[in-house]
C-alpha cells in the first residue's frame, strides 16, 4: 500500500503553496446511514468515514471562504482542499457531520431554503415513486416521459435516472405537476423528513460548518427568466441571512454546469446580490486565474484509496473547462 506521505508529496507538487497553488473543492450530496441500492453512487456512512480520512490525510482542508480569499490573494498553503454538500439533506447533519467533526474538518453546506422544515426535493418524489412501486412496467407516456420497466432494482435506478434528466429542464411549477402526478400514479406515500429543518441549519453552523445559498425552489438558472433568477437568489440569500443573523457570501448553482445550467449573466447576478464566491459543477481544479464566481468542483468516483487517489491527481493534472466563457 502506498503510503500517505507519497500521496501528500505527489498532490504538494501539484497543488503547491503560493502563485501557482491549486484548491480541489470536494462535492457532496447525501451520505447515506447505509447502502442503498437506488442510490449506489452515494455514499453511506462508512464509505463516507473513508473518504474524509483520505482527504484530511492527504490535504489542508479549509473553509471555502477563507481558501477563495487565500487563493486570490496567492497566498493559498500548499494541498489545499474545501469540502462542500449541495440541496440541504437531513442526513448531511445527522450522519456527514458527525464524521467530519471526528476527522476535525469543516464544509459548506449549500441549502435550497424552499425544501427547508419538512420539504423535499421533486427529485426524491421521483426515486420514492419509482422506490415503491410494484414490479412490472410504470407507463408515464400520458406526460411524455415513456414507459419504464421496474422488474429490478438496476431498472428502477435507469429509469430514475432517466425521468430526472427529462424532468430537471423543466420550468420549476411544470416540474412540480409532473412529479406529483408520478407519485399519484405509482400510488407512493412519500417521506417528509429527508431534507433538513431550520434548527439543523443552525446547529450546523454552531458547530463550525458554513452555510451558503442554493436558491430557493433548485431551478436550471439557464432556463428560467432572469427576473426569476434574481428573486430565486436574492430570496434564499435572504432566508438563511435571518435564519442565521449573519451575512451569508457564499452560492452554489443548481446543477451548476457551465453555459447548459448557469450563463455570465447569471454570474453577475450573484455578484450584485452579495455574495463573493459562487461553486460549479464542472471537474478541474481552481487557480489565481480562476473566476470567484465560477470555482470548479470535483469528487472521485472509485471507492478504494489507491483509485481514489488517482482520480484525484488527474483532476489535479487536468486543465478541464471550468467556466462560462
Amino acid at each position: 500500500m502506498i503510503p500517505d506521505f507519497v500521496i501528500r508529496q505527489a498532490m504538494g507538487l501539484l497543488s503547491p503553496a503560493g502563485e501557482r497553488a491549486r484548491l480541489s473543492v470536494f462535492i457532496f450530496h447525501r451520505v447515506l446511514p447505509k447502502p442503498d441500492t437506488l442510490f449506489p453512487d452515494e455514499p453511506d456512512a462508512e464509505q463516507f468515514d473513508r473518504i474524509v480520512s483520505w482527504i484530511s490525510a492527504w490535504f489542508e482542508v479549509l473553509p471555502l471562504d477563507a481558501a477563495v480569499d487565500a487563493l486570490k490573494a496567492a497566498k493559498l498553503p500548499a494541498r489545499a482542499a474545501v469540502i462542500t454538500f449541495d440541496d440541504g439533506y437531513a442526513d448531511n447533519c445527522t450522519v456527514a457531520m458527525p464524521i467530519l467533526l471526528k476527522h476535525k474538518v469543516s464544509a459548506t453546506f449549500f441549502i435550497a431554503t424552499g425544501y427547508l422544515d419538512g420539504g423535499r426535493m421533486w427529485n426524491d418524489t421521483i426515486t420514492e415513486s419509482l422506490r415503491q412501486f410494484p414490479d412490472g412496467q410504470l407507463d408515464l407516456s400520458t406526460l411524455g416521459l415513456g414507459c419504464h420497466p421496474t422488474g429490478s432494482d438496476e431498472q428502477k435506478r435507469q429509469a430514475i435516472g432517466e425521468i430526472i434528466g427529462q424532468a430537471k429542464y423543466l420550468p420549476p411549477a411544470s416540474r412540480i405537476e409532473v412529479t406529483d402526478e408520478i407519485a399519484r400514479l405509482t400510488g407512493a406515500r412519500l417521506p417528509t423528513d429527508l431534507m433538513m429543518t431550520s434548527g439543523q441549519v443552525k446547529k450546523m453552523r454552531a458547530a463550525g460548518m458554513q452555510i451558503g445559498a442554493h436558491t430557493v425552489s433548485h431551478p436550471i438558472l439557464a432556463q428560467t427568466e432572469l427576473s426569476v433568477a434574481r428573486e430565486e437568489i436574492s430570496r434564499s440569500k435572504a432566508h438563511l441571512e435571518q435564519l442565521l443573523e449573519e451575512p451569508v457570501t457564499l452560492f452554489a448553482y443548481p446543477n451548476g454546469k457551465p453555459v447548459a445550467d448557469y450563463r455570465l449573466e447569471h454570474a453577475g447576478l450573484i455578484r450584485d446580490a452579495g455574495f463573493k464566491t459562487a461553486v460549479s459543477t464542472a471537474w478541474g481544479s481552481a487557480d489565481v486565474a480562476t473566476d470567484p464566481f465560477q470555482i470548479p468542483r470535483y469528487t472521485p468516483w472509485q471507492k478504494t484509496r489507491l483509485k481514489f487517489a488517482l482520480q484525484l491527481i488527474r483532476n489535479l493534472v487536468s486543465r478541464k473547462y471550468t467556466g462560462c466563457p
